[in-house]
């Protein structure tokens, strides 16, 4: 979704964008998104210059690096996302989900909240065992950019759908932060030492920048509010992290990974290298190597894989699931359509090792870094391509990674030089702060860090939002209360 944002607003600094309905390039078209079925006008207009639409299932881009300290309460969830609308004034932002792909006719299969209600009322107007097919609309393009970024990547772990927190989306940050100090309300509460201690067990899985990150500010974040309860003392808790290979954070390299692990040891939380999660059936965490572990939370982020909108597209893909991009973010012996972000398997012109003979060439790291340069890239390769020149092949090099570890703590490996501690944490801070789009969003960022320096903790749960109407319906006497007989 970074990419995408960057790419528009830089072609809205480079070509010039037609205000106005999606369908203002057709007279002969229907209105914008016209009816189940019927096409919409192209996104790329004629006399008028360019229209340029983004399709999203959310209104908003969400800038994730800043995930882990939404769940800690260091920052509000709101100034985690970005409104599309607002800062892509001349931009045509629809609110929908794109099916298939059909790009021999240049069209998009795609639903909207619209589609959505109007499927709803038809379902519950059908014969009783019928079920209507959702109806689709069909979005036409000229230049067809697919940025969808990632999806976690889950397992048949039993026991996984039912238990499991995924960290990929701001809801699910704040969901996991209430969910987690609602553990300790529970757990203040109870005289069963069974669900006390499943209570206060919390398990990690996935040792990468997600999982390393989010354990670490949700352990600051917990430690710190058990000194308002009475009968819970930081040494109560109890922190999991299970990692299926050899180390933790492999993207700061090996030294600095052995370092980010040593400081967690050091904070009591137990970190599982080499150990996969095979159960989590009754909220029981089974380990490979035989030890259970009862945990009322269980946080998922063992990787993340290509959207699945890719494989519906009928564009080339890598054996994992990736679009084949050349250098130029072009789709690989394709017109008319580019790629770019962890969609993309684009080559990485700058590593200094050559593919041996049937292996694939050394591909970029599917990271924020990576994205935000392809997407300007690509931008001004559209342009020059819309322009009848050459579009320019995609080149950069890794200038390294940071790494967060709560409040002061941190590892980063930039263009060689190896930091830890504080240093480290202020430069993650630093290198966030310049990278989130708008200045307001800046501005909020910084001034909540301000305001934390000076100000403790918020350490309210607000998990009753996820259920916002339940009061208002146990006034009305539909829904009982669990004291109810």
């Amino acid at each position: 979704m970074y990419t995408a944002l960057r790419l528009q607003r830089r072609l809205k600094q480079r070509l010039k964008l037609a205000a106005g309905a999606v369908g203002a390039a057709a007279p002969d078209a229907p209105d914008a998104l016209g009816t189940p079925g019927a096409p919409v006008a192209s996104s790329l207009a004629s006399a008028a210059g360019v229209t340029l639409t983004i399709l999203d299932p959310d209104p908003y881009m969400t800038y994730q690096p800043f995930l882990p300290e939404a769940a800690a309460g260091s920052i509000s969830p709101r100034h985690v996302v970005v409104p599309l609308r607002r800062v892509l004034p001349d931009c045509q932002v629809i609110v929908g989900e794109a099916h298939t792909i059909d790009h021999a006719r240049r069209v998009a299969h795609i639903s909207t909240l619209a589609t959505a209600e109007a499927d709803a009322a038809r379902a519950a107007r059908a014969a009783p065992g019928e079920q209507p097919e959702p109806r689709t609309l069909e979005l036409p393009y000229t230049e067809l950019v697919l940025a969808p970024g990632s999806v976690s990547r889950t397992l048949p772990v039993p026991g996984l759908a039912e238990h499991g927190i995924g960290f990929k989306t701001v809801e699910e940050a704040i969901g996991l932060r209430n969910h987690v100090l609602e553990q300790l309300d529970i757990a203040s509460s109870t005289r069963d030492p069974a669900l006390r201690d499943a209570a206060l067990t919390f398990v990690f899985v996935g040792g990468g920048y997600a999982g390393v990150e989010a354990l670490a500010e949700l352990e600051d974040m917990a430690r710190y509010a058990c000194r308002y309860y009475h009968n819970i003392s930081a040494h109560d808790l109890r922190f999991l992290l299970v990692e299926a290979s050899d180390r933790i954070l492999p993207e700061v390299g090996a030294e600095m990974g052995g370092y980010a692990l040593r400081e967690l040891r050091a904070r009591n939380i137990d970190v599982r290298l080499e150990t996969r999660l095979d159960s989590c059936e009754n909220r029981v965490a089974v380990l490979s190597d035989g030890s259970r572990h009862p945990a009322r939370t269980l946080v998922w982020t063992a990787g993340v894989k290509p959207h699945p909108l890719l494989a519906r597209t009928g564009l080339p893909v890598t054996a994992r699931g990736k679009l084949k991009c050349a250098a130029t973010l072009r789709v690989e012996g394709t017109e008319h359509a580019w790629s770019a972000g962890d969609a993309a398997a684009v080559p990485d012109l700058t590593a200094d090792t050559e593919p041996t003979d049937g292996a694939e060439p050394p591909l970029c790291a599917p990271n924020a870094q990576h994205a935000v340069r392809q997407a300007r890239s690509l931008a001004d390769n559209l342009a020059a391509v819309s322009e009848g020149r050459e579009p320019t092949p995609y080149r950069h090099s890794y200038a390294g990674s940071v790494a967060s570890l709560g409040l002061h703590k941190g590892v980063a490996h930039v263009y060689g030089r190896k930091l830890k501690g504080y240093p480290a944490w202020f430069m993650h801070r630093a290198y966030h702060l310049s990278r989130v789009p708008t200045f307001n969003r800046k501005a909020r960022v910084l001034a909540e860090w301000v305001l934390s320096g000076l100000f403790k903790r918020e350490i309210v749960s607000l998990g009753s939002l996820e259920h916002p109407r339940a009061e208002f319906e146990s006034a009305a006497g539909t829904v009982r209360r669990p004291d109810e007989n």
